[in-house]
């Protein structure tokens, strides 16, 4: 969106400002300024001079020698400009002024450039005569300028004023950003309305005049509305006797601001008046319109119809299109037909002034693939209410500038009008959520300037029906702390408990997790969590397992990511797979994965993060079971981890596995990799995985720590060099120690394990260094060998006998 200060003071006409002012005010509340284009830039010393006479240069023959009466005095100028005349009125750049640019129209220096006295082929010139392109406009904004030479001011331009004056470019264009739930701020008349509440100054609405005839529209033009779900309101208005000619030149600078090329009287007419209300217009030939009826209504699917540019537009059943009695004429809200445009030869024309249902043409223009200015400002859903305001205001200035006689009397086809919204009005709440403490007068201040009334009955905010964004107590609070400034605003926490802050419990244990394991060597891996039903086979389940059983996907990109995954290893093991192919050499890899579990009855899976831990090359199953032991240690889960080796996982080595407990709780499994599934997956060494299932985890962890001061006894330490049967496990062994030594235990190791030739068949030898401790004396060797005796008559039941 752009507009002209200088339209903007239309309404607003005492606003003083510079251009940079403004835009800090504007954008601070709320209607930011993008940037802004001065027209005035760089322009100094420059008058309105008067061609007195002409004489040939004496060394040039492609100069002539000017004498310019500037007022105060005459200059003499040289210039080669082929257009100039004795009596011509022309813009004149004294000895030391500038312009903003050359004249061959290329990119504008900064700066501007600098003019100064000098001499042209040996003859003095104390000045220059300007174009257009050199005071930094262009024949967009002025389509009286020649192609190449100086420009030719008006015959009653002042000699020796100000010719930037006098060709209105003390002026600034700013570009605004608008938010698109801001729809009233498409229109200058609505930035207007935010200039004046921003300044405080008085708004002034343009007082349209009542037009027309005697005559009565109704019995020229007859308007049928057969969608009113797309085109809630239909206005119409005739002009006859049509008069066509280039529009003001104030109303072409304007347009020409806005980024409107200027075309004629009545199309002006209908850009400005978009511009100015944010309604866009249209206008037909009154007589190419059969049967002189418009019926509004759906196109057909497969209709074909030729707009304005020559294109032909395929339709479907959702473009709503404006027809007279036999054919289409236009395309609702988009842009009007090639069988109806306005031609020189006009004679009558009908005015068209619709609101249409924003989301409608949004995707009628998407489908065609047009996006028009009109367009543009339909999708975001206008007031009803501006439309016939709109066209009233377009039929005045067709009255005002000459362009025709307009009919008496309005079609106006409509179903129904939005009343004003009344939004409750709470000061105490306004100023909780701002964390301000604005008064109730201060804020009924700001209402006011904004046309928003208090309804002191209902304690509520009047808000009118071009404030389509103010809905709920939450927008009128928006508008309190935008003119109260947002820099005014003081910086608070919000009240609550979650003021304290921190993270949950649920990632507190997951980043100890991840701690430890990258402490550990371990990068993290991150795997989609969509999967092929193929990765079951891959792993080696069973037919009847039930992970088999997983969450489809509606619309997968392929197979291979048509599930969701119910086993956290398949992104591991494709992870470690890739590596490995890559020739990368002891590989240790972790992922916090999540897997997606069916629950009977409900629509939701059971979303549950998992610990994976991978590696291959350096390390083996103890080493991975240190890193687990880590881990829970760091959690604070204070029970021995235990390992059984009954584990039932099919993609695990069947004698190098287990499952993973504390205190009689499974928290998971650990083992290595079975030889076909690592073939599978092309892996030629050994790997090792854990899983860790971190909800039970998590339940199990404790952050409340203990600690204890350094012993103050000693500890007497005792070896226990044992022949074990082989199936009897260390764990087992190691159980049967702790459940039998007391209180009085402090550690229990195993540093020696052995099987050879010095050992009996099916036993083996195992070594552990028991150490007892009493915190409140020095133990005796009689205590400590009871302890032991106990211990070694328990392992006796197990098979185990002391080594001699």
């Amino acid at each position: 969106m752009n507009t002209a200060l200088s339209w903007i003071k239309a309404y607003v006409p005492d606003l003083r400002c510079t251009a940079q002012e403004y835009t800090d005010a504007m954008t601070l509340t709320g209607t930011k300024v993008e940037t802004f284009h001065e027209y005035d830039k760089n322009l100094e010393k420059i008058v309105v001079g008067q061609i007195l006479s002409i004489d040939k240069h004496p060394n040039a023959d492609k100069l002539v020698v000017c004498q310019v009466n500037v007022g105060s005095q005459t200059i003499q100028i040289v210039t080669g400009a082929p257009n100039v005349a004795v009596g011509q009125k022309v813009p004149v750049v004294l000895d030391g002024g500038k312009v903003a640019g050359g004249h061959d129209g290329g990119p504008m220096p900064e700066d501007g450039i600098r003019i100064k006295a000098g001499k042209l082929r040996g003859v003095e010139s104390f000045g220059m005569m300007c174009s257009i392109e050199e005071l930094g406009s262009s024949r967009d904004f002025y389509p009286d300028a020649p192609e190449s030479g100086i420009y030719i001011l008006p015959e009653d331009a002042p000699v020796g004023a100000d010719a930037v004056e006098v060709l209105g470019l003390h002026d600034v264009v700013f570009e605004y950003e608008i938010t698109s739930n801001r729809v009233d701020c498409y229109s200058v008349i609505g930035i207007a309305r935010e200039a004046a509440a921003t300044f405080r100054l008085p708004f002034v609405l343009p007082e349209v005049k009542a037009t027309g005839n005697d005559e009565d529209i109704h019995n020229f033009l007859e308007v049928e509305v057969k969608d009113m779900d797309l085109c809630p309101r239909y206005c119409a208005r005739m002009v006859k006797n049509i008069h066509l000619a280039p529009s003001p030149e104030w109303m072409q600078r304007r347009l020409a601001a806005s980024g409107i090329r200027p075309i004629n009287n009545l199309v002006d007419i209908t850009n400005y008046v978009m511009e100015e209300y944010g309604q866009p217009m249209h206008a037909f030939d009154y007589d190419t319109i059969a049967g002189h009826r418009i019926v509004v209504a759906r196109a057909n699917d497969g209709d074909t119809f030729v707009t304005l540019d020559g294109q032909e537009r395929k339709l479907d059943h959702d473009i709503l299109m404006i027809n007279d009695a036999e054919k289409a004429i236009g395309i609702g809200g988009i842009m009007g037909g090639e069988n109806s445009k306005i031609t020189d030869d006009v004679k009558t024309m009908v005015f068209e002034a619709a609101c249409f249902d924003g989301t409608n043409i949004r995707l009628s223009a998407k489908r065609l693939g047009m996006h028009t200015d009109a367009s543009g400002k339909f999708d975001k859903g206008l007031d009803p209410h501006t439309a016939m305001a709109a066209i009233n205001r377009a039929c005045e200035l067709i009255e005002e500038l000459g362009a025709g006689e307009v009919v008496g009397g309005v079609i106006d086809v409509c179903a129904g009008l939005p009343e004003e919204k009344h939004v409750p009005f709470n000061p105490e709440k306004i100023n909780k959520l701002l964390g301000t403490d604005v008064t109730e007068e201060e804020m009924r201040s700001y209402f006011a300037r904004l046309d928003l009334t208090v309804n002191e009955e209902e304690r509520t905010i009047v808000c009118p029906t071009w404030r389509q964004d103010l809905l709920r107590e939450a927008d009128i609070a928006e508008e309190v702390a935008r003119f109260y400034g947002y820099d005014k605003i003081p910086t608070t926490l919000p009240h609550g408990e979650a003021t304290a802050g921190g993270l949950s419990l649920k990632l507190r244990v997951e980043n100890i997790a991840r701690s430890v394991a990258e402490f550990a060597g371990y990068s993290e891996s991150m795997t989609y969590s969509f999967e092929s039903p193929k990765v079951w086979d891959r792993l080696r389940l069973a037919t009847d397992d039930v992970r088999r059983t997983a969450v489809t996907i509606q619309n997968p990109l392929g197979e291979d990511f048509s599930v969701m995954r119910t086993l956290p290893v398949n992104g591991m093991l494709t992870s470690l797979s890739t590596n490995y192919n890559r020739r990368n050499k002891d590989v240790k890899l972790y992922e916090l994965a999540t897997i997606y579990l069916p629950q009977a009855g409900e629509v939701l899976p059971d979303e549950r993060v998992q610990l994976v831990l991978g590696s291959y090359g350096e390390g083996d199953f103890f080493t991975v079971k240190g890193v687990v032991e880590e881990v829970l240690g760091k959690l604070g889960i204070t029970g021995r981890l235990s390992c059984d080796p009954a584990c039932g996982e099919p993609f695990l080595h069947p004698g190098r596995k287990a499952v993973l407990s504390v205190n009689g709780t499974v928290i998971g499994y650990m083992g290595e990799l079975h030889p076909d599934v690592a073939d599978a997956y092309r892996i030629g060494e050994r790997v090792q995985l854990a899983v860790l299932d971190m909800p039970v985890v998590t339940r199990m962890a404790d952050f409340d720590r203990k600690y204890q001061g350094l012993a103050r006894f000693p500890a007497v330490r005792r070896d226990l060099s044992m022949v074990v049967p082989h199936e009897v496990l260390a764990g087992q062994v190691e159980e049967t120690i702790r459940a039998n030594a007391g209180k009085l235990l402090e550690s229990c190791e195993l540093f020696d394990i052995y099987e050879g030739s010095q050992i009996a068949g099916g036993f083996k030898s195992m070594a552990y260094a028991v150490t007892f401790r009493a915190a409140d004396r020095t133990l005796e060797d009689a205590e400590v060998s009871a302890v032991m005796g106990g211990i070694v008559e328990a392992l006796g039941s197990l098979g185990i006998v002391l080594r001699q």
